[in-house]
């Protein structure tokens, strides 16, 4: 087997090991990273972190001594509970890639990881938009941090090659480095929770290797579909904005300061339970739709697949029902939920919303989108599991 030159790649991928220590005296001097640190740890002495930092050589070195303390701590202060299950459907002797629902645009594959690291499990890498480097020391942080680039934004005609490039750096992770990936199922956060696959993600994986089926190529990735379920959004509230926002203006785009504000609220606010749950590797079921001669009704298929699998692992909690039911008015799970909960939930509602400042603040609506976002799972687990 001809091993790939990893030199190829150093555009998008993860610092190398050989770059560590420089990259971290690079961000201890950028006052921005500072103030970031001072913000996230409020009373950390700050030379005392710096030398800490500072003896740091390889990427583990970073995660296992700062990262994961660092987020461990997140999710004990905003958190009820966090836990992960279905290990036994990861196959050990093989690397995977992981495709799962997004929910939080840093948290999502950081408290993954933690979780992986406690059951002795390797860090995956994490695939991440460089739409989210608004200053420059973000982009260094995320790449100490075992991430890669995925280039937003591109031209049409530059499209193509930069999906094949990514593709082939996927595979190549996989295959040549012998890690694992995470990255989202769809580009960017699915904002009423209603969680779907892009056909058009899968086409891109399907780019290398160079002469493969879609079907073969997408086998080569050991896909394991991943569900994550967080009870409370703490972004709920600003995605309700956003909705009506883009009613009210169709023209409506998010800016930078926009994404700032939802990294922090997702990191800082307050989720409740947190639970992933591995689905089942699809490569069996791949063999199935690859006797579809059809390739448009393969890719279809396959997302198909792939949603089921996330659908069926949901971890449903009482807020989905409570808000399925008001949603519905059909009062069907009324056994799930006590009336209390009822309550606290429509308070919960009505307090996030009084955070949102429009002018026309449109508070039915709100609601509406705020039911929508709290029952699409519901609604997802049921049509999976056919109950």
């Amino acid at each position: 087997m001809i091993m790939t030159d990893s030199r190829l790649y150093d555009d998008i991928a993860p610092l190398r090991d050989d770059e560590v220590n420089q990259t971290i005296m690079e961000l201890l001097e950028d006052e921005g990273f500072k103030v970031a640190v001072m913000y996230m740890m409020p009373g950390i002495d700050w030379d005392m972190f710096c030398a800490q930092m500072s003896q740091f050589t390889t990427k583990y070195e970073f995660q296992k001594n700062l990262i994961y303390r660092v987020v461990w701590g997140v999710a004990r202060k905003t958190s009820s509970s966090i836990e992960a299950t279905n290990w036994g459907n990861i196959d050990r002797s093989k690397q995977h890639l992981f495709l799962s629902n997004h929910r939080d645009i840093v948290l999502d594959a950081g408290l993954l990881n933690i979780l992986r690291f406690e059951e002795g499990f390797d860090t995956t890498e994490i695939g991440i938009g460089d739409n989210l480097f608004v200053f420059p020391w973000i982009k260094k942080l995320v790449r100490l941090n075992k991430s890669f680039i995925v280039q937003r934004g591109v031209s049409v005609r530059q499209m193509l090659q930069v999906s094949r490039h990514m593709s082939e750096y996927i595979h190549y992770v996989i295959n040549e480095k012998n890690e694992s990936v995470w990255l989202a199922h769809r580009e960017g956060r699915a904002k009423d929770s209603d969680d779907k696959t892009q056909g058009s993600l899968l086409k891109m994986l399907a780019l290398a290797p160079e002469g493969a089926s879609f079907i073969d190529s997408l086998k080569d990735l050991n896909i394991i579909p991943l569900s994550l379920s967080y009870e409370y959004d703490p972004c709920d509230y600003l995605k309700a904005q956003e909705f009506q926002l883009k009613r009210d203006n169709p023209e409506y785009k998010k800016t930078q300061k926009d994404d700032l504000i939802n990294m922090e609220k997702g990191i800082l606010g307050f989720k409740g339970h947190i639970h992933f749950q591995f689905g089942k590797a699809i490569n069996d079921e791949l063999d199935k739709i690859a006797a579809e001669p059809d390739r448009k009704h393969q890719v279809e298929l396959a997302t198909r697949c792939i949603d089921s699998e996330i659908h069926r692992n949901y971890r449903i909690y009482p807020i989905n029902y409570i808000a399925y039911d008001l949603l519905y008015r059909n009062n069907e799970f009324t056994e799930q939920y006590t009336p209390q909960q009822v309550d606290d939930f429509k308070e919960y509602v009505n307090n996030q919303i009084a955070k949102i400042h429009l002018e026309n603040k449109d508070h039915d609506f709100l609601w509406q989108k705020f039911l929508e976002m709290y029952s699409n799972t519901l609604k997802n687990y049921l049509i999976a599991t056919g109950t």
